[in-house]
């Protein structure tokens, strides 16, 4: 079974938000097709590209929808095959580096030296570390084949 194919409707807008987004969502359904993945997630995303298809509505709606078909994709793709866009790892452990270890050190700094302007000083670490592990995570997946080839 193959991917069901996006409307033409849409790839001929006038509007260029409209064309990114499609243009978006067409590159990530190319790298899928690449992977070759089982026929459960091909029904399932079949299934966002039918409602996709039918939509009739706004641009600004439109915009919305072509996202949140982009976002489930990829959400169903990790969650159940483990695939992932490049730099997803790199992107959320950078976040994560700064809350989870960056704002505890910089509080640490703070409270032994004594003055509360040394608390975004492990903003900096914490953005070093998590980027650090994310890139980790990275090369793994795409040592093991779960990296898709394109960016978020």
């Amino acid at each position: 079974m193959t991917l069901e194919p996006l409307h033409s409707k849409i790839e001929t807008s006038s509007n260029k938000k409209v064309r990114a987004a499609y243009n978006s969502l067409k590159e990530l359904l190319i790298a899928i097709e690449h992977k070759g993945i089982p026929q459960k997630e091909i029904l399932a995303i079949n299934d966002f590209i039918k409602v996709l298809n039918n939509f009739e509505g706004t641009d600004k709606k439109l915009i919305k929808l072509l996202h949140k078909t982009s976002c489930g994709i990829i959400s169903l793709l990790e969650k159940e095959l483990k695939y992932v866009p490049k730099n997803h790892y790199k992107n959320l452990w950078t976040v994560l580096g700064m809350s989870v270890f960056g704002l505890p050190m910089g509080v640490v700094f703070s409270s032994i030296l004594g003055n509360y302007a040394y608390i975004g000083i492990g903003l900096p670490i914490g953005l070093v570390i998590g980027m650090a592990y994310g890139t980790k995570l990275d090369k793994k997946a795409a040592l093991d084949n779960l990296q898709l080839d394109i960016t978020r």
